[in-house]
């Protein structure tokens, strides 16, 4: 393997791009893709930022030395971030459950106190492990894009129509069929158009 080849590992076990790299180093994204490439070697000052910024040594980047395995960590931020992520899961679909069962606003107020403690556990595991942080923090992203925006989404769009309707608003974790079809529907165009976009959006800043 190449310093080519390990610079381009170890900014893909980062998650991120070529051009987020070339910030944090203080080049141009060309020549990040030049050393990648083999075109061109990283000067010895630039070999110290890169290896200061993923954590390793210059051996391992001018030589291709493995780190020993002490130096990695027993908790990885990618395990927090599966944790954080299943957790705002669990938060939504018990949310929805209780308002099926009961029909209690108090749904939304459990919903959401799961979904502060699954992202809490996220933020733990970006200060524990700084070196996977990044990919964690994509790989959290990604998936809650979608499940956490959902709750705060559906109370405002149930209150919005409530106003609109001229009937009593309702606080719930899942939109309510009030006016008409129409304003139904347009919910879930604009839940569905920002979440989407907001998912492309991330997914370009990591390839």
């Amino acid at each position: 393997m190449s310093i080519g080849d390990r610079i381009q590992s170890l900014r893909k076990s980062k998650g991120i791009s070529q051009e987020a790299l070339a910030d944090k180093i203080g080049v141009s994204r060309q020549a990040v893709s030049k050393w990648e490439s083999e075109q061109s070697t990283p000067d010895i000052d630039k070999i110290i930022l890169l290896s200061d910024y993923f954590e390793t040594t210059t051996d391992y980047l001018l030589k291709g030395i493995e780190l020993t395995k002490e130096s990695e960590k027993k908790w990885n931020a990618m395990l927090f971030s599966a944790a954080g992520t299943i957790l705002n899961t669990t938060g939504l679909v018990a949310a929805i459950a209780v308002w099926i069962e009961q029909q209690r606003s108090c749904s939304v107020g459990i919903g959401l106190v799961i979904m502060l403690f699954g992202t809490g556990i996220f933020l733990a595991g970006q200060i524990i492990d700084s070196k996977a942080k990044e990919k964690a923090r994509y790989f959290f992203i990604l998936p809650n894009i979608w499940i956490l925006p959902f709750i705060p989404m559906a109370c405002c769009f149930n209150v919005a129509d409530g106003f609109i309707g001229g009937f009593s608003s309702l606080i719930a974790p899942v939109p309510q069929l009030g006016n008409s079809l129409l304003t139904y529907g347009l919910y879930w165009i604009v839940y569905i158009t920002a979440c989407s976009t907001a998912c492309m959006v991330t997914a370009k800043k990591i390839s």
